[in-house]
């Protein structure tokens, strides 16, 4: 493979919200560029691998892909369209120059894509925008025109209109990337600087990482390697292999400034290669900007149904981890529901995802507990802890101060849902900060709706918990949200344990906050009451933060009607027997285990 100027390489990225059509329009760029798609992969999204990603019609992990268009290497990074990946997005952003802007002619701009689109020009990128599903029956392109130059502030002679599955419009697409993306910049002859933007795990190369070489070259003979460092980890490897996406790996032995591509490990071990660090040849190089270690936000742990599927559990968690550096896992017991692991995602699509993969790909039935978020406290003596489980939490004697997460949300929508959307984020802690009117210009264009953006501050436990659903609900399905970490802040945060027969059962504990214990508390025995079944003596369902009981309701016991055999005679008769039973009761009571089953205690988890 020859070198290539820096100025016949184009490196862009497609920046859509989920479902907006971005991987089959993809697919139509390279089959344009006549990358030759074998006929299996042109059945479905070729970009997007997992099973998952083709049901859901979105992209989960980052694909790249190299094609040729009139003498000019374009680089196309894929970016995940969703809110828990918002820093994969950013670092795949800074590893282009230019971005297109995709919009779907029937849903129109959304949150996601507003963000996104934010990132793109904080990172100095060229947007194109383009309007996709054109070939779709009764849509109003002319409206989504508006849409773009009311809410991004673009001309309407920039605009751009294709179809992803007609192909309509692609190969103007293309000229346009030539023509309007500037070429990178760097220096060829300057030490390796190289941006991870992915990592994942191949069975035979090991761990892979895809990454953009911004300055110098690095070149792999066989027989002769080099010690290659990542920069921000301190760790040093020597690179098995060296080539470019099309979109399937491809050995070229070399990269140099400005191309993508990729670079083998043979490491076993994922966790080394974080999204955003930099590959270098020395070690004095200063490492890229805007390096983050991935963090888990959300906490909830995962039980296999039957024992037996707790092996196939640990090695699907095993295999998924090597392709996802954020996912943590840990071993968790309990006396309930046996041996699982406490996982930690970055949000509550991740854990989603998560879920569905081990059940599909690894064929393992789950018992999922309520998700968390982690709180840190401090304790009198001036020790710190990180805790994410209610059995964590030490004694309210021995607590001094617990901080919880904040995160900075933002909501997209038409005005006409403001008031209902408002209430939701008041009744969830939110704070108001502030509204935006999304309107560059007024005038001459008539808009059938005004969009607005929310901004809230809220805890990170308000929104782990179904949020996003009523979220949807309250708006119709048009709202759209992100979030980002803020920092933590104090909070009065009480144990709230759950008691059958007198008896606690830690499964079911929960934190929450002092205000709203008793009506979570409350809910939840409501929904226990109909979910256990009724036993030969009534069972109390009692809700107790520390020693004080906050909540109650009882399953009625089965009463037979042990007077039935009398007639007539002494009343004395008919009590002597009803004190019979009672002390019978009373026995069976003392020895009698409350049994909760297993469907009984998923719907209680569920709520």
């Amino acid at each position: 493979m020859g070198k290539i100027s820096l100025n016949k390489i184009r490196n862009f990225s497609i920046i859509a919200h989920i479902d907006h059509g971005k991987s089959t329009l993809a697919d139509r760029m390279l089959e344009a560029a006549h990358i030759d798609i074998s006929r299996d992969k042109r059945e479905s999204r070729i970009l997007d691998r997992l099973d998952l990603e083709q049901e859901k019609g979105i992209t989960i992990k980052l694909q790249a892909c190299r094609m040729m268009w009139n003498d000019i290497e374009l680089n196309l990074i894929d970016t995940p369209g969703h809110v828990d990946f918002s820093y994969e997005v950013s670092r795949s952003l800074a590893a282009c120059e230019g971005a297109l802007l995709l919009v779907d002619a029937s849903q129109g701009v959304q949150a996601q894509t507003i963000s996104n689109t934010q990132k793109a020009l904080e990172l100095g990128l060229t947007l194109i925008p383009v309007i996709n599903k054109i070939d779709l029956p009764n849509i109003d392109v002319k409206e989504r025109e508006d849409e773009l130059i009311q809410l991004l502030g673009f001309k309407r002679e920039e605009i751009l209109k294709v179809s992803g599955k007609t192909g309509e419009g692609v190969e103007q697409l293309l000229d346009a990337i030539v023509e309007r993306f500037p070429p990178p910049k760097g220096n060829i002859d300057g030490p390796l600087k190289a941006l991870i933007f992915d990592s994942f795990y191949d069975e035979h190369r090991g761990v892979v990482v895809a990454v953009r070489i911004v300055d110098g070259k690095v070149i792999h003979t066989p027989g002769k390697s080099i010690d290659l460092h990542i920069l921000q980890k301190g760790e040093t490897f020597k690179p098995t292999e060296v080539g470019i996406f099309k979109p399937d790996l491809e050995e070229t032995g070399e990269l140099n400034s400005g191309d993508v591509g990729y670079i083998a490990t043979g490491f076993k071990n994922i966790s080394m290669f974080t999204v955003g660090d930099t590959v270098s040849d020395s070690k004095d190089t200063t490492p890229l900007t805007g390096y983050k270690t991935p963090k888990p936000n959300v906490y909830a742990t995962f039980f296999p149904v039957t024992t037996d599927q707790y092996e196939p559990l640990k090695i699907g968690l095993n295999k998924l981890s090597m392709n996802d550096a954020a996912l943590v896992f840990s071993d968790q017991r309990s006396n309930l529901l046996g041996s699982g692991f406490r996982c930690g995602f970055l949000g509550l699509l991740h854990m989603e995802i998560i879920q569905e993969r081990l059940e599909r790909e690894h064929d393992v039935d789950l018992i999922i507990t309520a998700p968390t978020v982690e709180y840190k406290v401090t304790k009198t003596d001036g020790t710190k802890l990180e805790i994410q489980t209610p059995q964590e939490l030490p004694d309210p004697s021995e607590i001094s101060e617990i901080f919880e997460p904040w995160v900075r949300l933002k909501i997209m929508t038409p005005d006409k849902y403001m008031g209902p959307l408002m209430e939701l984020c008041q009744y969830k802690r939110g704070v108001y900060v502030n509204t935006k009117y999304m309107s560059n210009f007024s005038g001459e264009i008539q808009y059938k709706e005004q969009y607005i953006t929310l901004e809230y501050d809220i805890p990170l436990a308000s929104l782990v918990s179904n949020f996003f659903d009523l979220l949807k609900n309250k708006s119709s399905g048009y709202a759209s949200m992100e979030y980002e970490l803020i920092d933590f802040f104090p909070v009065d945060l009480v144990k709230v344990s759950v008691l059958v027969n007198h008896e606690e059962i830690p499964a079911l504990s929960f934190l929450e906050t002092k205000e709203l214990a008793q009506s979570k508390a409350t809910k939840l025995l409501e929904i226990m009451k109909l979910e256990i079944p009724r036993q030969q003596f009534p069972i109390p369902l009692q809700a107790a933060i520390g020693g004080k009981i906050i909540a109650r309701e009882d399953v009625k016991g089965y009463r037979k009607d042990v007077t039935a055999k009398l007639y007539g005679g002494d009343y004395t008769r008919r009590l002597k027997l009803l004190e019979k039973q009672k002390k019978g009761k009373k026995r069976l009571k003392q020895i009698g285990q409350v049994n909760i089953p297993q469907e009984a205690f998923l719907s209680i988890l569920k709520t």
